[in-house]
């Protein structure tokens, strides 16, 4: 496992920095829906929010109605999906896909108001929040920010797992997805260039997938409460069990890179460079992102 110490060229990490304007949205959009491990029905408002705000998570179902920030330093599990809590223990589940599309609109500065502990699932993928954000303009804000860039590669590696950010000049993410024996996952690799459009086209219809012997077990234990064939792909050996089949043949390895971009979105800023992963999950996407931070600190240090 690769420590952010470890880094080598830590000084020349950061390259350069472009500046562009901050966006928010330019209206209140609401969505409601369950929550896939939690089962719980749940309101969200996306509100727009003044520059420098970030994107926060607002419970309002709490008492003084707390606030978690989409930040890595505030990563508290991820079984599955990313959980985010703050000191209090007050935490949203299933951040991903909602940050991922917000990545991919280029929005930096909202509060995501939920009457629960979670994101609402929708089909599983990001396409309910991509349709959301189509129905309200993004608004240009009068402050900038700053897009850095890398010059020397950063990655974190345990095991079979690998995951590195390398210096390119647009945004990119590069994913193989392997199941070694699996007659289905054998093998899965997907590479594209980072747009909304190609986002909204590639990556966001793509849905969170389960091995059948998998979601058996996590329904049997009751760790999947909201899960069914309306927000997942369920594969069991060659077979997809869901109706309509698979939307793109290679729609898994999609969803990988559709949850990576939203973890990736935690730096809390955009880091521009190639992210190419090897079955990396949650876990590892958080942790590739804590080490860039730790390097662009000791960059500017």
């Amino acid at each position: 496992m690769l420590l952010p110490c470890e880094v080598k060229v830590v000084d020349e990490v950061l390259e350069s920095q472009s500046f562009r304007k901050q966006r928010t949205l330019s209206s209140q959009i609401t969505f409601s829906g369950v929550g896939l491990f939690s089962g719980v029905q749940v309101n969200m408002k996306l509100i727009p929010a003044k520059e420098g705000t970030g994107i926060v998570f607002k419970r309002v179902d709490l008492p003084q109605n707390p606030i978690i920030p989409a930040h890595v330093d505030y990563i508290l599990d991820t079984p599955r999906c990313t959980i985010l809590g703050n000191k209090e223990r007050v935490v949203v589940q299933s951040v991903e896909h909602i940050l991922s599309a917000l990545s991919a609109f280029n929005i930096d500065n909202l509060i995501i108001e939920l009457d629960g502990p979670e994101v609402p699932v929708g089909d599983g993928s990001a396409l309910a929040f991509v349709n959301l954000l189509e129905k309200s303009r993004v608004e240009e804000q009068n402050e900038t920010k700053q897009d850095r860039y890398l010059n020397s590669p950063v990655y974190w590696s345990d095991g079979k797992v690998h995951i590195v950010a390398i210096p390119a000049k647009e945004l990119q993410f590069s994913y193989t997805l392997t199941y070694p024996g699996h007659p289905l996952l054998n093998s899965q690799f997907y590479s594209f260039v980072m747009n909304t459009r190609s986002y909204i086209e590639e990556i966001a219809p793509c849905r969170t997938f389960s091995l059948y012997e998998e979601i058996v077990s996590l329904l049997d234990k009751g760790i999947i409460k909201g899960g069914n064939l309306s927000n997942g792909v369920v594969i069991k050996g060659e077979e997809v069990l869901n109706p309509e089949g698979l939307r793109f043949s290679d729609e898994m390895v999609r969803h990988k890179i559709l949850d990576l971009i939203g973890d990736i979105s935690l730096m809390g800023e955009r880091v521009v460079a190639h992210y190419i992963a090897i079955r990396s999950g949650h876990f590892a996407n958080g942790q590739l992102a804590k080490t860039i931070l730790a390097c662009l600190k000791g960059a500017n240090n």
